[in-house]
């Protein structure tokens, strides 16, 4: 078995722009990778089982994104061989860096090239967002602007900066989030070019926070000290510092119940040259 990783992603900015007519809101974001993550080790099996060999706790086998990638893969190619999948989980469950998203994108990136399949990135993008939205900016493996459901992806490159990350002790449901009434739904379309460094804000940062104030309290205590904003739908919150000495001071400063990491933004995925 080989190791593959998963990095963790953030939304520097997140605008809900607009609903379609089957509900699906549409947005726009700016991803970024970082230098942080899960990591699998994955090995191909020549019976055409898939095993998965750390279930998460309380996770259905049928429900675990890692699981439901390979048999989508393995149903989408026709391939007769399987996989043995172990997972070694550092993103916590429900907090906006796209762990479970990030896992599934690693497990098509690396089974596209163990299983010898060599599909098309733009295919397993396409797999990917069966799986879930953020999925396919995963496997485009660069920094992007992303419109729709997060789906229509442009390469962008941020300025480098370390990243202060904290991890508020918070399951953050997406769905309350999108379905909450105070959420803003009308925030104006831009363009690429109007993007800058520290450009716009995050929709969901309001109704996340009203409904989980530990979130509340790990921003507003990053907030007196850069501009910090929260990733996805929650529950974790950001930072960005142009130096990592910068960054990492401010962490230290932390309170000692809140928890977290720093990290630098990457612009290429580790996993990109799996795909053509």
């Amino acid at each position: 078995m080989n190791a593959y990783p998963a990095p963790a992603k953030l939304n520097l900015f997140l605008h809900v722009v607009g609903r379609r007519p089957d509900g699906y809101h549409l947005l726009q974001t700016l991803f970024r990778f970082l230098d942080f993550g899960d990591s699998l080790e994955i090995g191909a099996r020549r019976d055409g089982d898939i095993r998965l060999l750390s279930p998460l706790p309380g996770m259905p086998e049928e429900s675990d994104l890692c699981g439901r990638a390979a048999q989508l893969l393995k149903a989408h190619t026709g391939c007769r061989l399987g996989a043995d999948i172990r997972l070694v989980k550092r993103l916590p469950l429900g907090g906006g860096l796209g762990g479970g998203s990030s896992d599934a994108a690693t497990v098509l990136l690396a089974l596209n090239r163990l299983w010898h399949l060599d599909l098309p990135r733009s295919e397993l993008q396409e797999l990917g967002l069966r799986l879930g939205a953020d999925v396919p900016v995963f496997v485009f493996g660069r920094s992007a602007f992303a419109e729709g459901v997060g789906e229509v992806l442009e390469p962008w490159t941020p300025a480098p900066a370390s990243y202060v990350v904290l991890t508020p002790p918070a399951h953050v449901s997406t769905p309350a989030v999108f379905a909450h009434p105070g959420l803003t739904r009308d925030t104006p379309a831009v363009t690429i070019a109007a993007l800058s460094e520290g450009f716009g804000h995050n929709d969901l940062q309001p109704v996340a926070c009203a409904l989980n104030p530990v979130v509340a309290d790990c921003l507003g205590w990053l907030k007196e000290r850069g501009d910090a904003r929260m990733t996805g739908s929650g529950a974790c919150v950001f930072a960005a510092f142009p130096e990592r000495a910068t960054a990492e001071k401010v962490f230290a400063e932390r309170p000692g119940h809140m928890s977290g990491f720093v990290a630098d933004g990457v612009d290429q995925h580790p996993l990109f040259g799996f795909a053509d």
